[in-house]
């Protein structure tokens, strides 16, 4: 079995490293002790996976324009500090040194024995709306025993849950039938599914840039290859990006890849939203191109900015019905993730096909947690949503005033909806923030962690999750946090590259 489980290109690792900014200009060492931190700073912060096999000597001297000398004197002092191992015939991969702290991921869900010490501004997901989830839940489970006499296993989902799936789209303006619903773990889950019978390794998938951190991972380790969309430039600093279409249509036509992943509802992170029109040109870009679009809409009933939902755009397959779009869904971002519920809508062949290869992996959802999830998106729905969205216009509300005074050099752009601010830190960059709020107790996502190749160094994401009473308090330390880091930025010698110094 290899050492290592990934293979990053020469390419793709000389993009990675144009990232990688030391805190110490690198006039101030030989070349190869700066790509050697360069690519030791990678692999602390997570972006570079450890156990990803690096391109040989020649190959990265090439791409980076360096002496093969360079690289290999860089490989040397990477194995010397352990964070290369070699073998002959294999090559080199990342690697830890012995004791050493896994990368941390303010991404990933907080430790139980962490929370209470320390501030979470990575996870963005709200609390479950009481008193309306134990309602729900009771009355569930009032319905359990009906279903409790069979085998249990719905790999479609259960009937109840289909139907008020197919429901809430109809309701939305995108007619739907129970057949066109399958019921899966999450949202991720149905990503699985559907990035497992749609996109090989291999295949290019068009994103945009930013994305949703861990569906551009999930994609990455399935073999697909991302080509990053960027956004266009905003009409000055407080106005929601939008979608290029030009660079759409370039990369649609040009890059020919096998699908589009894209966040039209209050993007993740940026919380745009994207309008009809702008909608309908993708889609006939990417039929022209023969591009399955893959739409997610985890964050679509987040409109807490906006007045009146009949403004909302419609489901972006109720668009174009000629096009090939499959849309995932999510009852944890409005409802609780606690319930891991998310949902595809497609054509019932490719539901069918989706529910028969599922066996092989997970049988079905849950029955409690369908049938809970049915109960909320029935009648009390619009209670739900009220309280939730009520929950994140305090928040943003809150995130706003404090920034201003405490932060007034971070500039963003308020979104009409969504679960968190896409924040620009005023230079400094989004990895050493999360390195030095790991320090002091304040978990906070780095804005590399959205780009497909590791760009938005200058951001982060801010949860609008935080009980807007707590705000003030949370944006103190990280104004606490954002000093350290500025001040933190220097190295203490060669042997010591990579950690920065106690503020």
């Amino acid at each position: 079995m290899a050492d290592w489980h990934t293979t990053v290109t020469a390419a793709a690792l000389a993009r990675l490293l144009s990232t990688a900014r030391l805190p110490e200009p690198a006039t101030r060492r030989p070349a190869y002790r700066t790509l050697a931190g360069q690519i030791r700073l990678l692999v602390t912060e997570g972006r570079l996976p450890v156990g990803a096999r690096l391109p040989a000597e020649r190959e990265l001297a090439l791409a980076l324009r360096l002496s093969r000398t360079t690289v290999a004197t860089a490989y040397e002092a990477l194995r010397a500090d352990g964070y290369l191992h070699s073998r002959r015939g294999s090559g080199s991969w990342t690697a830890l040194p012995e004791g050493a702290p896994p990368p941390g991921d303010a991404l990933h869900p907080m430790p139980p024995d962490e929370q209470g010490r320390t501030l979470d501004l990575g996870v963005a997901a709200l609390p479950a709306p009481q008193p309306f989830l134990g309602a729900a839940a009771a009355r569930a489970v009032e319905q359990l025993p009906a279903y409790a006499t069979g085998h249990g296993h719905f790999p479609t989902g259960v009937p109840v849950l289909r139907e008020a799936v197919a429901r809430r789209y109809t309701e939305r303006g995108l007619p739907t039938s129970a057949d066109q619903v399958l019921i899966t773990i999450g949202a991720m889950g149905g990503l699985h599914l559907v990035q497992r019978a749609l996109i090989g390794s291999g295949d290019r998938v068009a994103v945009e840039a930013p994305s949703y951190a861990h569906t551009l991972q999930a994609l990455r380790r399935g073999g697909a290859r991302l080509v990053p969309v960027p956004y266009a430039s905003p009409d000055g600093p407080t106005r929601p990006p939008r979608w290029d279409l030009a660079e759409w249509r370039r990369v649609l036509h040009g890059a020919a890849p096998r699908a589009a992943y894209v966040i039209p509802d209050f993007h993740n992170p940026t919380g745009a939203l994207v309008d009809e029109e702008q909608r309908r040109e993708l889609l006939a870009a990417a039929r022209a191109a023969g591009a399955v679009v893959l739409v997610d809409e985890t964050t679509a009933e987040l409109g807490w900015g906006v007045a009146d939902d009949a403004a909302l755009p419609r489901p972006t397959a109720a668009l174009d019905r000629s096009a090939q779009v499959v849309t995932v869904g999510s009852a944890g971002k409005l409802l609780w993730g606690g319930l891991r519920i998310g949902w595809v809508r497609a054509a019932p062949a490719l539901v069918r096909r989706l529910a028969a290869e599922r066996v092989y992996s997970d049988v079905g959802a849950p029955v409690l947690d369908q049938l809970i999830a049915a109960e909320l998106l029935g009648e009390p729905l619009e209670a739900v949503r009220a309280h939730q969205l009520a929950r994140l216009r305090a928040g943003a509300d809150a995130f706003s005033d404090a920034l201003r005074t405490r932060l007034p050099d971070w500039r963003y752009a308020p979104p009409p909806g969504g679960l968190a601010f896409w924040v620009s830190t005023g230079g400094l960059s989004g990895a050493a923030l999360a390195r030095a709020g790991e320090q002091v107790g304040v978990r906070i996502a780095a804005g590399s962690r959205f780009g497909a190749d590791g760009a938005f160094e200058h951001h982060i994401r801010i949860p609008l999750t935080v009980p807007a009473a707590a705000v003030p308090a949370a944006v103190d330390r990280l104004a606490k946090v954002a000093a350290r880091a500025a001040a933190g930025g220097r190295w203490r010698d060669a042997a010591d590259e990579g950690q920065p110094l106690a503020v």
